[in-house]
């Protein structure tokens, strides 16, 4: 395919248009023409059970002036009718890495003869004893010396509502110290809230030095806390008395562990899997320090202790997806390649080659499913056990809520798109609404300490809202409206996907025009069709750059188009699949750019071919 260097540029204007303009109705570059807003006749959810219906909220100087019914709104606010709206408290993310950039995990020997720009895993003199750094033990690391104003994951994170985040660094057995943010503002001192709130460890090694495996981690953790004390106790009995004893030594990684030995700072502990949350409570008995069990995947198992020690949790908001099952035919299939469950010959993969399709006309219609194979029966017991392991997943939160657990939410692992959903589904497996959105709300505030500042709707707070057209739990709920520090940001309400007609007869052939909202921003463009007994084949074009890119696996299925783009992102293809359905004469469906998300795109016919 032949490269066209603007291409990038077109793609870079679809997919970051927030690196040219700003995100929703606010920009950080214009100066708003009011900071009062009123938001009337909604209802609002001051805190999880306290509802006010038919209410207003007064939005002034970045506060919330004033919340009720029957309030007099000021001359000089920008009046928002929130008719038929949901108003709550801005989402808190209690663990997250939101505003840290990704970094390209460390490749041991990248580099070597082969070249490339991928970090390497840096070399050791002595791997027994490498520096705190590389050895990932920076416990003393500020939150602000990691922190991106303008990583993506802020406005991801914001779309759904979430207005705050308590953040840690990345890393390895002691990445740093978080800090609570807010997701909005020009630079990382702005954005913070609360310095110092965690002291975050996890059970990861060092790659290729001490410690690499997780006992090595729990050894050097308990050597470390142990020589804090001494170096404390050291520094205590120098200063109540120096004569006759040697300066102490200034250490930054055991000075990070006082305020935990003092029990002035949380130890916010990532514990995914069960084996890691008994680690945890072993570690905590032994040292006594104070503890949030952070980014819990598995906590039916220890829910009982958790609440007898009275523990808070911070529950991973990341749940594990449902498998398609295939049926008999699967299963029969699975058979004829040599009987285990997945195919194969034992003991044997399967190669490219013996991926090629069979004729359908020689194909056997596939045997019915033995009950009595014991192949089968394995199948069926597997299958059984990983749908219990599964609803143990999703009625995690329920049963925690049951046990009396306080818990929040961590976001270290889930995807932002994910996030309601997987809400839901906890919800629709025995999760209480209230309890739900106190996890997002007071429950992380009390345990950050900030909730004299945030996690209520309340007269003086911070104004951090979220509004939405339905409940937000509620199925295709949208978010319309996130204010943070009294900053407005509005978004689109997502509009239901035209599904299309199989028997449907349409004429594809043509000129279409296009157009497609990108973060607040209209990109336009021309769609140029032929069809050539049933070969579909054409071009797409963005008018306001003057490119054109040939589209490719173009296909029809009665009213139904699909077709996608390849675009030169830096030197990698990267795909962009259109789904369209037409109507006649006008076209709607969306535009999706890989990861980077979709667009809902709409357009008509200006011509047809000559």
């Amino acid at each position: 395919m032949k490269k066209h260097p603007t291409l990038l540029v077109v793609f870079t204007l679809l997919v970051f248009p927030s690196l040219f303009w700003a995100q929703g109705s606010s920009s950080e570059d214009l100066k708003p023409v009011t900071r009062t807003y009123a938001f009337t006749k909604a209802t609002i959810i001051t805190q999880p059970g306290q509802v006010i219906e038919n209410g207003t909220v007064i939005i002034k100087n970045g506060l919330i002036q004033a919340v009720g019914k029957n309030v007099a709104i000021p001359m000089d606010a920008e009046i928002i009718k929130a008719d038929s709206m949901y108003i709550y408290a801005g989402f808190i993310e209690g663990l997250s890495h939101t505003g840290i950039p990704r970094a390209e995990a460390p490749q041991p020997g990248a580099g070597r003869g082969g070249g490339g720009n991928r970090q390497q895993t840096p070399e050791v003199a002595n791997p027994g004893t490498p520096p705190n750094k590389l050895a990932g033990i920076t416990p003393e690391r500020k939150l602000t010396e990691v922190l991106s104003a303008s990583d993506k994951s802020i406005e991801e994170m914001r779309k759904m509502g979430f207005t705050a985040a308590h953040v840690v660094p990345e890393g390895m057995m002691l990445p740093g110290q978080g800090a609570v943010i807010l997701l909005h503002g020009d630079n990382p001192d702005a954005m913070v809230l609360k310095d110092g709130t965690a002291f975050f460890s996890q059970f990861t090694g060092a790659r290729r030095m001490y410690p690499s495996t997780v006992i090595a981690v729990i050894a050097k953790w308990r050597e470390l806390y142990h020589q804090a004390e001494l170096a404390q106790a050291h520094e205590k009995a120098y200063k109540a008395n120096p004569k006759g004893m040697s300066r102490p030594a200034y250490d930054p990684v055991l000075q990070a562990f006082y305020p935990v030995i003092n029990k002035n700072q949380k130890v916010f502990f990532k514990a995914s899997d069960v084996k890691s949350a008994y680690r945890v409570l072993s570690l905590q008995k032994e040292f006594g320090f104070p503890v949030v069990m952070a980014e819990l995947k598995q906590g039916w198992h220890v829910a009982d202790e958790l609440s007898k020690k009275n523990i808070p949790v911070l529950l991973s908001m990341d749940l594990p997806e449902a498998k398609e099952e295939k049926g008999e035919e699967a299963t029969a299939k699975g058979s004829e390649r040599g009987g285990r469950p997945g195919g194969g010959v034992a003991g044997r993969g399967r190669g490219p080659e013996d991926a090629v399709a069979t004729p359908a006309a020689s194909t056997p219609k596939p045997a019915k499913a033995d009950p009595n194979d014991p192949f089968q029966k394995e199948k069926v017991a597997l299958e059984k056990r990983r749908n219990e392991e599964m609803k143990k997943h999703l009625e995690q939160a329920a049963s925690l809520e049951k046990a009396g657990v306080v818990f929040g939410f961590s976001t270290l692992d889930v995807k932002s798109k994910d996030i309601q959903t997987n809400l839901r589904k906890m919800i629709e497996n025995g999760l209480s609404e209230n309890t739900a959105l106190a996890a997002l709300t007071t429950i992380p505030a009390k345990m950050l300490g900030v909730s004299d500042m945030i996690g209520s709707i309340e007269q003086g707070k911070i104004a951090n809202l979220v509004i939405t057209d339905k409940p937000y739990f509620a199925e295709k709920s949208n978010v319309r409206y996130v204010i943070v520090d009294g900053v407005k940001y509005e978004y689109e309400a997502k509009k239901p996907a035209k599904k299309g007609d199989p028997n449907a007869k349409v004429k594809v052939a043509g000129k279409w025009s296009y157009r497609f909202e990108a973060m607040g921003q209209t990109m336009s463009g021309t769609l140029d069709l032929s069809d050539v007994s049933g070969t579909i084949s054409g071009s797409i074009s963005n008018e306001t750059m003057g490119n054109k890119s040939t589209i490719e696996s173009a296909e029809l299925n009665g009213n139904a188009l699909s077709f996608t783009t390849q675009i030169d992102a830096g030197g990698q293809n990267l795909t962009v699949a259109y789904a369209l359905v037409i109507d006649g004469d006008s076209i709607e469906g969306t535009v999706t750019a890989g990861q980077y998300g979709s667009f809902s795109l709409e357009g008509e016919r200006i011509s047809n071919p000559d």
